[in-house]
């Protein structure tokens, strides 16, 4: 792929939607977008990688290994793809026998054929053929009037009392020794369904903007992100997670949204939910990272998105000279915010009480780029969608520990769901 060629643009919002409507023609193709939020050391505001020069997809098995192969013939290259969460029955030798409605692959990346960077003031193209007759297709694009969609009915997966039926057994668990916090989801779901893809990102955008969005599109599976959380970073010899555990709700007033975010940065609860799951972090980069250098950077930090507001920890370290980038994903993966402890039973117990397979939810979108460095999200506040099957899925989840209060916990579930569903609706 040449060096990149750069074009000015006039209007980044209506550009940004050109190059949407212009990646839709590919099979599949990966929309990374910041959202203009500056807190996480953006490395750049839209990257968008569309065509496919060369891909691999395999389930749990052999997967890093066969990653780390693939890997190694296209070193020096941009890769863009995703890690499924059943990879855990690789990392950890476990297994998963609940419904799948969606059937995205455990690991698939690709080698693509153009990359995009957008920023405000220009695009940058990467690619082996014309980069300006790119700008200039995309430039044409037209933007579409919004079509409005059938309504349709979303339904939970759990009931409430079966969710709060399980919390009260995972809280027996948790009484008995076998986990300490376990992070419990449930699965809303509609089909047959047709949605539009493209306007229902930029819905989804609009209400909940989050600095790891993503769109992504692997021949007939989608995924609609609206991710604020980051798994794992590397730049240069640096390393860095940002788990996130504690949430309260944003209101109207600001006495009372001011008020839910002091009772957040206040509540002993969410901030030994959160500890937990640093202390988590901590242990899983001292496998990747020279000795001494992990520590956490920030602490209980709160900090505000459109529905909620959340609290983020920031945990780096510095990389191990000998560890490449697929085993400093395997010796990490899934991400603690998503499973509990400790890990592998966690994820037992998960299998055990959740009705989904969680597939590509909670699992991880990103890049690497051709210096070697990488950035990944972590899939949750997402719309899972197979257009071929008309079914759609999201999941929403929280954090459970002996002192939750299973009613406050459902309560949070949908409030994570309302901005999916308001978009849907």
């Amino acid at each position: 792929m040449k060096e990149g060629q750069s074009f000015l643009i006039d209007n980044f919002n209506d550009f940004k939607i050109k190059m949407l409507n212009w990646a839709n023609r590919f099979n599949i193709f990966c929309f990374l977008d910041n959202l203009h939020y500056n807190f996480n050391e953006p490395a750049f505001e839209c990257l968008l990688a569309a065509g496919v020069q060369h891909r691999i997809e395999m389930q749990a098995g052999k997967a890093f290994n066969g990653l780390k192969d693939f890997y190694s013939q296209h070193k020096n290259k941009w890769l863009f793809g995703h890690f499924g969460y059943d990879l855990k029955n690789e990392t950890e030798q476990l297994q998963s026998n609940n419904f799948d409605g969606i059937g995205f692959a455990d690991i698939h990346f690709f080698v693509p054929e153009i990359v995009l960077q957008l920023n405000e003031r220009q695009l940058t193209v990467f690619c082996d053929g014309d980069a300006a007759a790119i700008f200039k297709n995309i430039s044409e694009q037209t933007i579409a009037e919004e079509n409005s969609q059938a309504s349709f009915e979303i339904k939970n997966r759990i009931s409430k009392e079966d969710y709060i039926s399980s919390i009260k057994k995972i809280q027996q668990h948790i009484l008995r020794g076998d986990c300490y916090e376990l992070n419990f989801c449930q699965e809303f779901f509609a089909q047959p369904v047709t949605i539009d893809i493209l306007s229902t990102y930029k819905k989804l955008s609009a209400v909940s903007p989050n600095p790891f969005a993503a769109l992504y599109k692997v021949n007939d599976r989608y995924c609609i992100c609206a991710s604020p959380e980051r798994y794992l970073k590397k730049a240069g010899n640096k390393i860095f997670s940002q788990p996130i555990k504690g949430t309260s709700s944003r209101n109207e007033n600001k006495n009372i949204d001011d008020a839910n975010k002091q009772h957040l940065l206040n509540s002993q609860k969410e901030k030994s939910e959160n500890v937990m799951v640093v202390d988590l972090v901590r242990n899983d980069l001292s496998k990747i990272c020279k000795e001494a250098t992990v520590k956490v950077d920030e602490l209980f930090g709160i900090y505000s998105f459109p529905q909620v507001h959340q609290m983020i920890s920031t945990i780096s370290g510095e990389i191990k000279d000998d560890i490449d980038w697929v085993n400093a994903v395997k010796a990490t993966f899934p991400m603690g915010s998503m499973t509990g402890a400790p890990k592998k039973r966690v994820m037992q117990l998960i299998e055990q009480y959740e009705q989904t397979k969680r597939g590509l939810f909670s699992g991880s979108i990103g890049y690497i780029n051709p210096n070697g460095d990488f950035d990944f999200n972590v899939v949750i506040r997402s719309t899972l969608y197979n257009a071929e099957a008309k079914y759609l899925s999201f999941q929403t989840g929280s954090a459970i520990t002996f002192y939750s209060n299973a009613e406050e916990e459902y309560n949070e579930c949908l409030l994570k769901a309302a901005a999916i569903k308001s978009v849907l609706k």
